[in-house]
């Protein structure tokens, strides 16, 4: 039984709260934090006090066990736990009996001290204990065990938390979370004071977790005046990364100003202000064409720089090979069993005699059937090659169409920390150490973005190949750019486009069909085949009723079918057929909360396991280990990408981990104060699902903005199947969508770079 601490009263009544109930004060330390939200800093715990043990709940951030405290509260019954005090304000005070220094000093919070060590300190000194260890720490040096190196690294361990106890609270008058004041503090220490009240908008620029507008926020209570310079900056910055998110390298000038006076209520003069200072800081890039005048972020406009001339270097280095006696290409084709047609007999002899060559087209068109007949050439001729694709899905499906190691572009490229240039990131492989090959073979291009880009070519080695092979009229990346389509576009490259449909093994109609929709030709919905069918219905409501019991019942029975077989792919984020929305339903109804099954709230996010989740941002230090039978890890590195997706397999509460392991068997460990990295994929969207491939494809199609319901959105969304397709919703609406020739433009300028590069 645990002895209650001796001392004064803890416990104190004080006046009455608005609701009339009898607030009061507890004073203890804290033995127990049952939870903790990450985000607002909601904690459950016990404080053990002189009369007992309170169970507290509210706002407590920064506050951990061992600690003593004082909280200001009332009573409340919950319905499930009982006997609550619900404190409006805690506060941290110094401990002032023995049984609590004691308590504080051996709970683990300082490193190096344990009870019987505290105990032993708390003997010596008394009630002078905390002093002295501040104010005298060599005296610890008095105790048996503690070297004098001890003594101060102990006295280095308390001030330290004095400290970050003081920045904690003085950014909880911000709104500032824990788990953000926690990054907060890392980058900036004790200099924080300074940069909150004189300009927080460094933030932005210095904390990842930290956008424009929560600078803002924090910048208007600190008393920042709203026509600022550093306001203004900022504001320029973060617009031009939310343009760069949508897909844009450069903005027209004009624009730029109209959308940030508009964001911050500013006239649009006092905004243009501030873009030539940040120039000649270098974060942006100010050029002319002709009438018009463009804005980049420094980084997107040097790497479209670097892409167009290592691109034209790459085409001019490669020296033609010596042509071989008669029709070579011919006596491949009878040595590989397979007849080439004409377009992919072209691309073949293209990749045999020059540097760049891009190889486009639509499912079924041949472009794998090519492929293998340029590595069986390669391979003939004794040159070295490597295949890889944007992402870990796409790579797999390269891997097992040709028969040879594929692998991710960031694998392939040996990611290292962190850059200022890529986007962010550096690689092992780049101009200093390229890779060792003849031949490089990219699938998915049109999933590459202008950083992938530039880090890909400063790892090719002048007179190496670069074949390129994607379908040019799907989605463009995520990121910034339209890589694929401005090279074709440029015209300074050879380019075969596959027009030849080749019949399917079984007569699939998602291949006819896929080409019908990119043509604008309307399938008939009304004919329902085995592996493509249309099912109308009118509501979400509906939708989601009928999509929970296909994927719970009849798909898992009839077609033998896993989660992990099933994706639901949609347009949008929001609304009843969103991301968000689909996932909450979808996960309450297959992986519904359960006594064994151990779950984590992250933001309005329920992570439970066994959940489907996914990997939303690219994160190049997180380690990743695969695990043999035995439980012996076999192979370990870093980096997981964006589009990665797993399953949680363990939550580990004590630890603050959740465990996740990828379709590759790869596992990572996530904190739980990183877990804004991942969110559910019962459902995603379909510019996620670009480079993937399922089994089955759930699709549901009610209503929607008019930019997110176009032909390519919905071509896209049925060439990620593999065996079977279902839409639900409305027929009408799948008519406009494949009506819709719109496709979101993008200010990029990689063509224009060729082509003036190509002229020089």
């Amino acid at each position: 039984m645990r002895k209650r601490p001796q001392g004064r009263q803890a416990l104190t009544f004080r006046r009455n709260s608005p609701n009339g109930k009898r607030m009061v004060t507890i004073k203890g330390y804290i033995d127990r934090i049952s939870f903790q939200n990450e985000e607002n800093g909601y904690t459950v715990m016990t404080v053990t006090t002189e009369s007992g043990s309170e169970t507290c709940v509210g706002i407590a951030r920064g506050f951990g066990v061992g600690e003593t405290v004082e909280a200001d509260g009332e009573y409340v019954e919950h319905s499930t736990y009982g006997k609550q005090l619900k404190f409006s304000a805690i506060r941290s005070v110094v401990p002032s009996d023995r049984v609590s220094v004691i308590r504080y000093l051996g709970s683990g919070a300082i490193r190096g001290l344990g009870e019987k060590t505290a105990i032993r300190i708390v003997d010596r000194f008394g009630e002078d204990t905390l002093r002295i260890m501040e104010e005298e720490p060599e005296r610890l040096a008095e105790i048996k065990g503690i070297s004098l190196r001890k003594a101060q690294e102990i006295a280095a361990q308390l001030l330290e938390k004095r400290d970050q106890r003081g920045a904690m609270l003085f950014l909880q008058q911000y709104g500032i979370s824990r788990a953000l004041a926690d990054k907060i503090y890392e980058i900036y220490g004790n200099e924080l004071y300074g940069v909150i009240r004189n300009n927080p908008y460094r933030l932005a620029e210095d904390v990842p977790a930290v956008g424009f507008k929560r600078a803002d926020a924090i910048a208007e209570k600190a008393g920042i005046r709203a026509d600022s310079e550093y306001r203004i900056r900022c504001a320029l910055l973060y617009e031009m990364g939310v343009l760069a998110q949508e897909g844009h390298c450069y903005y027209p000038g004009g624009e730029l100003c109209d959308r940030v006076a508009a964001m911050l209520g500013l006239d649009d003069a006092l905004i243009r202000e501030q873009i030539p200072p940040l120039a000649i800081d270098r974060k942006l890039v100010i050029k002319k064409s002709g009438d018009e005048e463009r804005i980049y972020l420094s980084a997107y406009y040097r790497a479209e720089e670097y892409c167009a001339g290592k691109l034209l270097e790459l085409l001019g280095a490669f020296e033609d090979e010596d042509p071989e006696e008669g029709d070579w290409l011919e006596k491949l084709q009878k040595e590989l069993g397979m007849k080439l047609d004409p377009l992919q007999q072209e691309a073949v002899r293209l990749s045999a005699t020059g540097g760049v060559l891009v190889l486009s087209g639509g499912p079924g068109t041949g472009k794998t059937t090519t492929i293998n007949a340029i590595i069986s050439m390669l391979e003939k001729k004794n040159r070295s090659f490597v295949l890889a694709a944007p992402t870990g899905r796409a790579a797999k499906r390269m891997q097992e169409a040709t028969g040879f190691e594929a692998q991710t572009i960031h694998r392939l490229l040996e990611i290292g920390g962190d850059s200022t240039e890529n986007g962010g990131f550096r690689y092992g492989r780049d101009e200093t150490e390229p890779l060792d090959v003849d031949c490089v073979i990219i699938d998915e291009m049109s999933m590459v973005d202008i950083h992938l880009m530039r880090a890909l070519l400063a790892a090719i080695p002048g007179g190496c190949r670069l074949i390129m092979v994607g379908d040019v009229d799907q989605l463009p990346s995520v990121g910034p750019g339209q890589v694929l389509k401005d090279i074709m576009d440029s015209g300074a490259f050879p380019v075969v486009r596959l027009q030849h449909i080749f019949r399917q093994e079984g007569g699939s109609h998602i291949v006819e069909y896929a080409h019908w929709i990119n043509q604008g030709r309307q399938p008939d919905l009304s004919v329902k085949y085995e592996d493509f069918f249309f099912l109308e219905r009118d509501s979400a409501e509906q939708i989601h009723r009928q999509i929970v019991w296909m994927m719970a019942d009849y798909l898992p029975k009839v077609l033998d079918l896993t989660l992990a077989d099933i994706q639901v792919l949609t347009p949008m984020r929001k609304g009843l057929l969103g991301v968000e929305e689909l996932n909450r339903v979808l996960q309450e109804h297959l992986n519904p909360a359960s006594e064994d099954k151990e779950e984590y709230s992250y933001g309005d996010t329920i992570f439970r396991e066994g959940d489907k989740v996914m990997q939303i941002k690219n994160d190049y230090q997180l380690d990743w280990e695969i695990e043999g039978p035995s439980g012996i890890v076999t192979e370990s590195g870093k980096g997981v990408f964006n589009g990665d997706v797993g399953v949680v397999r363990r939550i580990n509460h004590f630890l603050k981990l959740l465990k996740i392991e990828f379709d590759d068997r790869r596992i990572v460990y996530y904190p739980f104060q990183q877990l804004e990295e991942l969110e559910l994929a019962y459902a995603v969207t379909i510019h996620k699902s670009q480079g993937s491939e399922y089994p089955l494809v759930i699709l549901p199609v009610l209503n929607g903005p008019k930019m997110l319901l176009s032909r390519n959105l919905l071509y896209t969304a049925v060439t990620r199947a593999k065996k079977c397709v279902i839409l639900f919703g409305s027929s009408r609406t799948i008519q406009q969508m494949i009506e819709t020739d719109h496709v979101q433009h993008r200010y990029t300028s990689l063509r224009e770079r060729i082509a003036e590069k190509a002229r020089r």
